[in-house]
């Protein structure tokens, strides 16, 4: 690469338009070799939402990662070789990386370096449209580079001196940290006055059953919002789509109740992150009634159940009841039956795959393709019952009102 390196220098210019990318990450001796691939294949996906095109995977077995450079050195130089001859703009790591590994990682490859958390936090301030996201998505990132100053930065000389600045002064580095700390301060009261006004827009709805669309990002909960709702949220096949919530009043049967869309979760989901949508995410903690989407026709749908389970834990969120869409039916068909099988063979899998989780969920689960408008009234139905019997539960002096 001719292009001109100086690590450290604010006014750095990466080259416009799309940017090649390799992804890196280490097999580490608890994981199986394909859960790792599996991972990339994710970490190719965020790239592409980002606008990365990815040439090119780097993997590496180790016992631990090198605290360092994170992999061993022949691996760092096998890269650093690759990105000179193919003219890399952006080197992927599958793992989060400290300040240090990061500035030695650009000192020794000469090309910018990224872990999966900065990744996503970009993604994120990509798709930010209100004056809430955008607040959320700066505080996630200034707390993500609050303890990464140190190592990402080589201009640690004194500041200079002169008339009225005699005396040791103070570090640059010093100085960014307290500009960072003064940000996150004026951030977080900025949200504080925001989430004052969407916990006074929630109280506001009491009375009515509220359910929230919870699950993977990019299962498909933005379309089955629009098809219940008849609203027109953003669909887009990419990770991340939807950032702000969106609530809208709908009707089954003749009960009307308030369904929300929400963020998607991913693995790996950054701490800062979940933290700072936690306002957001109330939305979801405050519901009576989850519906956790799922992408059956994604290989590791049984995985992401997992993530999007522990996450609603994590948030205080586990207790709630909760009805289970297996989405993209459609998909499902065309990429696991094989062209072999019989009518009657298929029909009898699916049936098996069908029982299967209706006795995992204690029969709160629904098959459909939302974009083929099947399973849609099947749904419809289910919703309605778990939603009249929520009405009796929590509202019985309704009852007469509702039936």
């Amino acid at each position: 690469m001719s292009e001109k390196w100086n690590l450290g220098e604010k006014n750095f210019q990466p080259k416009l338009g799309i940017e090649k990318a390799v992804l890196v990450a280490v097999i580490l001796p608890d994981q199986p070799e394909e859960l790792v691939h599996e991972h990339l294949d994710e970490l190719e996906f965020l790239a592409e939402t980002a606008g990365a095109k990815t040439v090119k995977r780097f993997t590496q077995r180790l016992d631990h990662p090198d605290r360092r450079t994170f992999v061993r050195k022949g691996k760092m130089e096998e890269i650093r070789d690759y990105v000179e001859d193919k003219e890399i703009n952006l080197v992927i790591f599958d793992d989060d990386l400290t300040g240090k590994q990061t500035s030695f990682l650009e000192e020794e490859i000469k090309c910018k370096i990224v872990d999966r958390s900065s990744l996503i936090l970009d993604i994120f301030a990509s798709n930010a449209q209100t004056a809430q996201a955008k607040a959320q998505v700066e505080l996630a990132q200034m707390q993500y580079l609050l303890p990464r100053l140190r190592g990402l930065w080589t201009h640690l000389e004194r500041q200079r001196g002169g008339i009225g600045m005699r005396g040791p002064g103070e570090k640059e580095i010093e100085t960014d940290r307290r500009i960072v700390r003064d940000r996150i301060s004026l951030l977080k009261k900025k949200l504080a006055k925001i989430d004052l006004q969407a916990s006074t827009q929630r109280k506001s709805r009491q009375g009515m059953i509220r359910a929230a669309l919870v699950g993977y990002t990019n299962v498909g909960k933005s379309t089955l919002m629009n098809r219940l709702g008849k609203s027109e949220v953003l669909v887009e096949n990419k990770l991340f789509a939807t950032l702000d919530t969106t609530v809208r009043k709908v009707v089954v049967g003749n009960m009307p109740f308030l369904l929300s869309d929400t963020v998607g979760f991913i693995r790996k989901l950054p701490h800062h992150l979940v933290e700072s949508f936690k306002s957001t995410l109330d939305e979801v903690r405050e519901s009576d009634l989850l519906i956790h989407v799922v992408d059956i026709s994604h290989p590791q749908y049984r995985d992401h159940i997992q993530v999007v389970e522990q996450t609603l834990k994590e948030l205080g969120a586990g207790s709630i009841p909760c009805l289970y869409v297996f989405n993209k039916m459609d998909r499902y068909r065309s990429e696991v039956f094989d062209d072999f099988l019989t009518a009657e063979e298929r029909e009898q899998l699916e049936s098996e795959l069908r029982k299967q989780w209706q006795e995992k969920t204690q029969n709160k689960a629904t098959f459909m393709a939302v974009t083929e408008e099947e399973g849609i009234e099947e749904f419809r139905e289910s919703l309605a019952q778990h939603i009249g019997e929520l009405y009796i539960e929590r509202y019985p002096h309704k009852k007469n009102f509702w039936y």
